[in-house]
């Protein structure tokens, strides 16, 4: 009786292993479906990289970013923006504005920031309708102001940190794009100093220092020009943008954007200066620029070496992107929705920490908040997770939701419109 039993049994093992054999084989000749065991990629995305052949895009999840998922890669964030109390900006006719934050500091108890604020009889005019009142830009005829907050987000103004100077010093028609260095117990701005006004030709303009004894003030303007434009036909001959200071290796690295090219539109790129005293001199990478995109410069200290947000402009814009030796750029993530002009709360920006933990929070602003009439900015603060003492999954996530009139918002011109209907009367025409 056993006999035909186990007869009937081997009989059904066969037919079954004989139905697995024929779908595998299906399977390999589509060339698409890998059989279960035949090397395949792993269903459980591994954490290393598998010991497989890989296609280029699966290899760069390895190769090119910290980690292979975007909520285990420390340099992967959503941002979370939050309006600030405590700025009046003239109910927004666009005669006050505030951009361009600095990097956020803690001292005496409460948190610093300095800024642009332009505070004027008219909103900005253009190239050919300025005067010595009146702006060209939104960052001309600007002073640098400060603020300080117990929480970040609401702010006290505290007003002027640094003046524009008497004409002809460096300065006299606008200081803004400040940034803050503190070295040796001693306070240091850093600035643009504009000499004429912006959009004659671009945005002329060296980098000006003054210093303190405290973030309160005084401030001494040292009325020098510390990172000088680069020679006639160097990409940084011009304009001298966003001056950025992190202590890195015992030496002071200044970061700084540039506007070159122009054809047809200025490309902007980001280089290196590095000094061993806040008043220089300061000695240019050879390699500048190191970074090849971004509109402004927001750096900060991440393990053994710098990350840079690259904003906007460029081919690797809205990425993070990280040098382990300050120098050598790579992207670490691809983001979206980031801070313009970023200024973030850096506890271990003046250190010279060799663990750079990264940042959580800090300041931004908002161009063209109203109309182009009415052009001004505002400051606003803005929240991630790039830290390594933090983790919070909702920062981590991807695939940011917009309803629909963002969208639409993003029309067509009218010249746009003009170019579809005349393709439209072509196809149509007999």
């Amino acid at each position: 009786m056993l006999r035909p039993l186990l007869i009937l049994l081997l009989g059904s093992l066969a037919t079954v292993a004989s139905a697995q054999d024929s779908k595998s084989e299906s399977q390999r000749g589509r060339g698409d479906l890998p059989a279960q065991g035949d090397g395949g990629f792993p269903f459980v995305l591994p954490t290393q990289k598998p010991e497989r052949p890989l296609s280029a895009a699966v290899e760069r999840i390895y190769s090119a970013y910290p980690a292979p998922r975007p909520e285990d890669n420390e340099l992967y964030t959503r941002f979370k923006y939050t309006p600030l109390v405590g700025f009046d900006d003239h109910g927004g006719d666009g005669t006050v504005s505030r951009r361009d934050p600095s990097k956020v500091i803690f001292e005496n108890g409460k948190y610093y920031v300095w800024y642009t604020k332009r505070d004027t009889p008219t909103p900005p005019q253009g190239p050919d309708g300025y005067t010595d009142s009146i702006p060209s830009s939104d960052w001309d005829l600007a002073d640098i102001w400060f603020a300080t907050s117990q929480d970040g987000f609401t702010w006290r103004e505290q007003g002027i940190a640094v003046a524009r100077p008497e004409k002809p010093l460096l300065g006299w028609r606008s200081v803004s794009t400040p940034d803050i260095l503190v070295w040796k117990d001693k306070y240091y701005l850093y600035y643009q100093g504009f000499k004429e006004a912006s959009g004659k030709r671009g945005d002329d303009c060296p980098v000006a220092v003054s210093s303190s004894d405290s973030p309160d003030g005084p401030w001494t303007p040292h009325h020098q020009v510390v990172i000088p434009n680069g020679a006639p036909g160097q990409w940084d001959q011009f304009s001298i943008h966003d001056p950025y200071p992190l202590v890195y290796r015992g030496k002071i690295y200044l970061y700084y954007k540039s506007d070159f090219d122009g054809d047809p539109n200025l490309v902007r790129m980001q280089g290196l200066a590095i000094a061993d005293d806040p008043l220089g001199p300061f000695e240019k990478h050879p390699l500048n620029p190191v970074i090849n995109s971004g509109h402004e410069t927001t750096l900060f200290p991440f393990r053994e070496g710098i990350a840079a947000f690259v904003i906007r402009d460029g081919l690797e814009h809205s990425t993070i992107q990280y040098a382990k030796d300050g120098v050598h750029f790579e992207i670490a993530s691809i983001v979206s929705l980031m801070p313009n002009a970023g200024g973030p709360f850096i506890p271990d920006a003046f250190t010279d920490t060799r663990n750079g933990r990264g940042i959580t929070w800090g300041l931004s602003h908002f161009t063209n908040v109203s109309t182009w009439d009415k052009n001004h900015a505002i400051l606003a603060r803005f929240d991630c997770d790039l830290s390594l003492d933090l983790n919070d999954p909702a920062m981590k996530r991807t695939g940011d939701y917009h309803k629909p009139d963002v969208f639409f918002r993003q029309g067509l011109s009218s010249q746009q419109k003009v170019r579809i209907l005349n393709e439209n009367k072509k196809l149509t025409e007999p």
